[in-house]
C-alpha cells in the first residue's frame, strides 16, 4: 500500500470509531491518507483525531476553504476525486447509501462519490434491522451492478444489544480487501477500446413471443465495470436485461442477434479486443408473425428457424490486430467444444462455462470458469465472484498486449 492515495469518508455511526484504527493502520503501512466526514459522522468522532492519525486536515464541508491547502474551493471536490486511487466509504450508513443510489449530493462527502470515477468501497455498517430491511438491500444490490464494490458487514452483538449483520468488519480484514481492490485498479488499460457484450438476445416469434435464454448479463456487465475501472475505454453492447450501467461505460442496447451484429461490427472498427460475453441465440423465427399468433383448438402452428448471423465468426475472418474473447456453454464434451470454438472462430482466448460444476449459473454473481488460450494452454479457476473473473479475463489480456 506504500505510496496509495486511500480517501476515506466517514459517515454516521457508531462504527465510526473502529475507522480510526483502520485510518492509524493504513497511515502505518505507507499509504497517503485523506478523511472527509459528514455532519452526523463528526457527532461520533472529531475531525482532529482523523487529522492526528492521517497526518492531513479533515475535509467536512463544500462550502468551507481548507486555510492549509491551496486547493481552489470551487474545485475541491474535484480535486479529492481524481487525487484517489480508491474511495472507501466506512462506515456507510443506510442514510447516505441511499444517496448515492438515488445521485443525491448534498454534502462534501456524496458530491466528491459523484464525481470519483476510481473505484468506490462501501463498508456499510448499522442495526440488522436496517442492513437488512428491503430499501437497504435493493439500494446496495444497485450499487452494485452500477460498479460499487461492497464489503458484506460482520455479524455478532450490535450497539442496540441485538445480534445479527451489521458490524463493521475487524481492521485487517478492512486492509485486506482495500489491498484486494487496489491490486485491481491500476489502470493498465488505459485508453484502450473495448467492445463488451451481455445478455441474452430475443428473437421475436410474434409481436408478444421471442425465442430467448437464461442469461442474466451479469458477466458481461462485470467485465465492462472491471475494463472501465482499470482505464479502458469501454462499449457495452447490451441485449434486453435490466441491470444498471457500470460507471464510465458507453451501453448501447439492441434485442435481436441481427441488432446485436450490427451494433458490434460498427464499434469493432476502432476496437483493440472485443470480448463476446452475450448469450446470442443461434436461431430465430424465419418470418415474424406480425399479429399475435391465437390458440385455435387442437392446432399447434409450426415455426420455421434460420441461423442467426455468427458475430464472432465474422469477427474472426477479418482479425487483424484486434483480440477476440469469446464464450462457451457447455452440457457435453465441454473442454473438447470449447477448443474446437477458439479454433474455429480464430479466437485469442475461450471462456468456457461448465452446467456440470455451476448448475446455477444463470443470474448468479459467482462464476466457475476455465480460460483457455489459443496456444493451447488452460487455466481453471475456482469459483469466484463475476468481478473477479472478468480481472482474471482482463490480465490475459493486458499480457497479451504487453507481449506485443
Amino acid at each position: 500500500m506504500r505510496g496509495a492515495h486511500i480517501l476515506v469518508g466517514v459517515t454516521g455511526g457508531i462504527a465510526a470509531y473502529k475507522v480510526c484504527y483502520f485510518v492509524r493502520e493504513l497511515a502505518r503501512r505507507g499509504a497517503d491518507v485523506r478523511v472527509m466526514m459528514t455532519e452526523a459522522g463528526q457527532r461520533f468522532v472529531t475531525p482532529l483525531t482523523f487529522s492526528a492519525l492521517s497526518r492531513y486536515p479533515v475535509a467536512v464541508d463544500l462550502w468551507t476553504a481548507d486555510q492549509s491547502s491551496d486547493t481552489d474551493i470551487s474545485t475541491r471536490h474535484i480535486h479529492l476525486a481524481n487525487w484517489a486511487d480508491v474511495l472507501v466509504i466506512a462506515p456507510a450508513s443506510a442514510n447516505t447509501v441511499a444517496k448515492f443510489t438515488h445521485g443525491i449530493s448534498d454534502n462534501l462527502l456524496t458530491v466528491v462519490t459523484l464525481a470519483c470515477s476510481r473505484p468506490i468501497i462501501l463498508v456499510p455498517a448499522m442495526d440488522a434491522d436496517m442492513y437488512l430491511n428491503e430499501a437497504t438491500q435493493r439500494n446496495l444490490a444497485v450499487l452494485r451492478e452500477r460498479g460499487f464494490h461492497v464489503m458484506l458487514p460482520g455479524s455478532g452483538e450490535l450497539a442496540s444489544g441485538l445480534k445479527g449483520p451489521g458490524r463493521l468488519p475487524e481492521v485487517e480484514e478492512l486492509v485486506a480487501y482495500v489491498g484486494g481492490i487496489l491490486k485491481q485498479a491500476h489502470r493498465d488499460l488505459r485508453g484502450k477500446r473495448i467492445v463488451v457484450t451481455a445478455g441474452p438476445t430475443y428473437e421475436a416469434i410474434d409481436p408478444v413471443r421471442f425465442i430467448g435464454n437464461r442469461s442474466s448479463g451479469k458477466m458481461g456487465f462485470a467485465l465492462a465495470n472491471a475494463a472501465a475501472q482499470r482505464g479502458a475505454v469501454v462499449t457495452l453492447v447490451a441485449g434486453p436485461t435490466h441491470l444498471e450501467t457500470p460507471r464510465k461505460v458507453k451501453r448501447i442496447n439492441v434485442e435481436s442477434a441481427l441488432q446485436m451484429f450490427n451494433a458490434v461490427q460498427h464499434h469493432a472498427k476502432n476496437a483493440q479486443a472485443v470480448v463476446m460475453a452475450a448469450a446470442v441465440a443461434d436461431y430465430a423465427p424465419a418470418r415474424m408473425a406480425k399479429q399475435k399468433i391465437k390458440k385455435t383448438g387442437d392446432d399447434v402452428p409450426e415455426i420455421a428457424l434460420t441461423q442467426t448471423p455468427d458475430i464472432l465468426g465474422t469477427l474472426g475472418k477479418k482479425k487483424g490486430k484486434r483480440l477476440l474473447v469469446g464464450f462457451a456453454l457447455e452440457t457435453e464434451r465441454e473442454e473438447r467444444n470449447a477448443r474446437e470454438k477458439l479454433k474455429r472462430k480464430n479466437l485469442d482466448l475461450i471462456v468456457l462455462n461448465s452446467l456440470a460444476t455451476h448448475r446455477t449459473i444463470f443470474g448468479s454473481d459467482s462464476n466457475i470458469v476455465t480460460i483457455i488460450d489459443a496456444s493451447g494452454t488452460k487455466q481453471e479457476l475456482p469459483e469466484l465472484p463475476k468481478f473477479d473473473v472478468a480481472n482474471r479475463i482482463l490480465d490475459r489480456l493486458a499480457l497479451m498486449w504487453r507481449k506485443k
